[in-house]
Parts: structure tokens; C-alpha cells; sequence
């Protein structure tokens, strides 16, 4: 026994040694689901924790959502789309250092044969108006994502206080809320990237109105502030950051396609 003590302490010597060096930093990021849906973090992210030695663990529920485990300190960095909630989030201090990333539009979604005929609709608003005198079904995400913002303000802006059973809200994110209004031939609002992404297998639903100024649909990304939060991961945050809206992964993002057309849309700077 005594023969072998030089031997295990060798080995203790080189498992301290190896530990940290092998180990895998992990990086913990909210976002909302539509970067998820769309394919986009599954080509943009890899190249990012191939550079930095890191596995960035995603967790993707709506804007609101995501930015709730942000002021609770529960993740490092968020990926969102809700500008005025974003802002929200620095002005109250659980973020630093926000910048642009990409953007798209959303767009209004239904049965190619349109029974509320919002495609003759001059504004988003009016196609609301339509939908709902004729109550067509419209499947809400419900869920206070950018996206269910957006159908809030739409219906505000049409007059409309969305109620009955042809209104439905799903609580879900934007990929399940595309299927379910296939499966109902339904009406929904979608961002374009996830629509452009589940369009053909995965839905035949087609864009009914699109083009409106205020259907723009913008990405922002937020570090936790680490001032509030010591223990967040502040430095590999800022690496993601300055990665994705950096050269390499802003190439990234403007040659990700689906179906052959662009998912999102880089600032042009």
C-alpha cells in the first residue's frame, strides 16, 4: 500500500491539472421562439461555441418570458423582439449594452380561399375588423411574446376587444401556434421567418397581408446586468454579443434561407 501512495498522488495531480482545462463553459440565454422556430440558432450558435469553448443553453419561450428570467437573474443574456420592452429592461437596470441584431416583418396568415377576405384589406387593422365581423377563427399566442405585443396593438389600433369562440389564445410559441392554425385553417400572425420556415411541409396556409410600416418586426440582444447580478456570466455574454452582431455572425444571419428565401435581414450600417 504504502508503494503505491507516489502513484495516486500523481494521478490526483493530473485530474486537478486536466478538470478546469477540459471543462465546457456554459452560457445560459432566453429567447423568443421565433429564433428557435425558425432554424436559426441551430447554424448560427454552433460556430460561436466552436470559438469560445462554450455550449450556449437555450431556452425559448415568448419576449415577456424571456425577459422575466433576465430581471430574475436566472439566465445571462437575452435575445428578444419587443423594442419597448427591451428598453424597459435597461431603463430598470436588469440589462446592459443592447444592440441590434436583425429584423423582419410580421405578416397575417389564413386558408388560401380567405373566407374574411382580408386579403382586399388596405391595413392590418381592417384586416382584424374583417376577421372578426365575419369571426373567423384567429389563433392568438396569448403568451406575451414580441409577436402576441404586436396582435395586441393591432387589435387596439382597430377598435376591437378580441372575445368568443372564434378567438382562440394558444399560450403557445410560434411554431406550435402555425401548426394549430393549419390543423383549424385558421388566421394568425406570424413573423416571417418562422412562417418562411414551416411554409409547405409544415403548413399550406398562405400570407394574406403583408407590407404595413408597422408590421417591422426588430431583434434586439441584452446582457444582464451584472452589477445586479455578480454571479451572471457577463464576459462570455458580451463575446455572444459581439459575435452575432459581428462580422462573422451577421454573415451568418444574412445567408440563412428557408425555402430559398431569407429568414431575417441585417442593419445596414
Amino acid at each position: 500500500m504504502k508503494s503505491l501512495r507516489p502513484l495516486l498522488l500523481v494521478l490526483a495531480g493530473l485530474l486537478l491539472f486536466t478538470g478546469p482545462a477540459t471543462a465546457t463553459e456554459h452560457l445560459k440565454m432566453s429567447t423568443t421562439t421565433s429564433t428557435q422556430d425558425s432554424g436559426l440558432l441551430p447554424v448560427l450558435l454552433p460556430a460561436f461555441e466552436k470559438k469560445c469553448n462554450c455550449k450556449v443553453d437555450v431556452i425559448a419561450v415568448g419576449t415577456g418570458q424571456a425577459l422575466k428570467l433576465g430581471e430574475a437573474g436566472d439566465v445571462d443574456v437575452v435575445f428578444v423582439h419587443a423594442r419597448k420592452l427591451e428598453d424597459k429592461f435597461v431603463a430598470d437596470g436588469f440589462g446592459v449594452n443592447r444592440r441590434d441584431v436583425m429584423y423582419n416583418d410580421f405578416v397575417i396568415i389564413g386558408p388560401t380561399n380567405d373566407p374574411a377576405g382580408i386579403a382586399r384589406a388596405k391595413t392590418a387593422a381592417e384586416a382584424l375588423k374583417l376577421i372578426a365581423a365575419r369571426q373567423a377563427t384567429f389563433i392568438s399566442r396569448g403568451d406575451r411574446s414580441g409577436t402576441n405585443i404586436k396582435e395586441k396593438e393591432l387589435w387596439k389600433a382597430a377598435g376591437i376587444e378580441p372575445k368568443g369562440s372564434w378567438y382562440v389564445e394558444a399560450g403557445q410559441g410560434m411554431g406550435p401556434v402555425i401548426t394549430m392554425a393549419t390543423e383549424r385553417q385558421a388566421y394568425t400572425l406570424a413573423d416571417r421567418g418562422t412562417y418562411n420556415a414551416y411554409k409547405g411541409q409544415k403548413t399550406d396556409l398562405t400570407i394574406l397581408f403583408q407590407g404595413e410600416k408597422g408590421l417591422f418586426n426588430p431583434y434586439g440582444i441584452i446582457a444582464v446586468n451584472p452589477k445586479r447580478f455578480p454571479y451572471v456570466k457577463y464576459d462570455l455574454a458580451m463575446k455572444l454579443i459581439d459575435f452575432v452582431t459581428g462580422p462573422e455572425g451577421q454573415k451568418i444571419i444574412a445567408g440563412y434561407k428557408a425555402h430559398g428565401e431569407p429568414v431575417f435581414f441585417i442593419y445596414r450600417k
